[in-house]
């Protein structure tokens, strides 16, 4: 096993492949790629990752290497059969959003509106796992959803991450009993608050485990190298 260095700040062993389980329907989409930052046994693989993505990485990886720095926001999403949760981090701050009732495009197009508002610049997708740590039937839909959107978020220098969510759901149950909310409101903010877990695992990880889902074509890559619009209130 080798390993070899993203940049100054970080030295994680990366791996890039192909998306292969997009629906026929956005074969017209280009392909996405996506990075894994922890371990792979092909070193050749990493050493062609990084001089495509050696410039991007998670908001959590630059906030504990560089505590100064001020860069975007991140969007938590937890994708499910009929409502999308979502929680925002701002800061240190992570909190609840919204939950959506959309599918398909309406879904990507809205997330994306969000994420113009609330000056987000990545996307953190929970991905589902079973207990043992395997993917599960719906990792393939969130993994074509996070392929699309990352697509259109590209254009715009936005990054989309996958990130493990197992266990989010119960941790969110877990989190709005102890602050004392009542049966009916749990129901209707479980997903939101499931989508705040999954943003603080992320960062309490610092972004190892992560995935970027990234677009194959070269000039949506080097969109995302140079990143979003700087907010000029943050870079005068």
């Amino acid at each position: 096993m080798c390993s070899v260095s993203v940049n100054s700040f970080l030295d994680v062993p990366v791996h890039l492949s192909p998306i292969t389980d997009v629906h026929p329907k956005f074969h017209s989409i280009p392909t996405p790629r996506r990075l894994v930052l922890t371990g792979t046994r092909n070193c050749e693989l990493r050493i062609r990752a990084v001089s495509a993505t050696g410039e991007i990485l998670p908001n959590a990886v630059r906030r504990k290497r560089d505590p100064l720095w001020r860069g975007g926001f991140s969007l938590g999403v937890d994708l499910g059969l009929s409502r999308t949760g979502l929680a925002l981090s701002k800061g240190f701050s992570v909190r609840p959003l919204t939950v959506l009732k959309l599918r398909g495009q309406k879904l990507e197009l809205r997330l994306l509106e969000i994420a113009q508002k609330e000056e987000v610049d990545e996307f953190i997708v929970g991905l589902p796992k079973s207990v043992d740590g395997k993917e599960t039937p719906q990792s393939n839909n969130v993994r074509s959803v996070a392929g699309r959107l990352a697509v259109r978020a590209a254009e715009r220098g936005w990054r989309v991450y996958l990130q493990d969510e197992h266990g989010t759901s119960a941790d969110a149950t877990s989190l709005m009993i102890d602050m004392g909310l009542s049966k009916s409101a749990r129901q209707t903010k479980t997903d939101a608050y499931a989508a705040v877990i999954l943003l603080e695992r992320y960062f309490s990880m610092s972004g190892q485990g992560t995935e970027i889902v990234l677009p194959k074509n070269m000039d949506l890559q080097e969109k995302l190298r140079k990143g979003a619009l700087k907010d000029m209130d943050f870079f005068p």
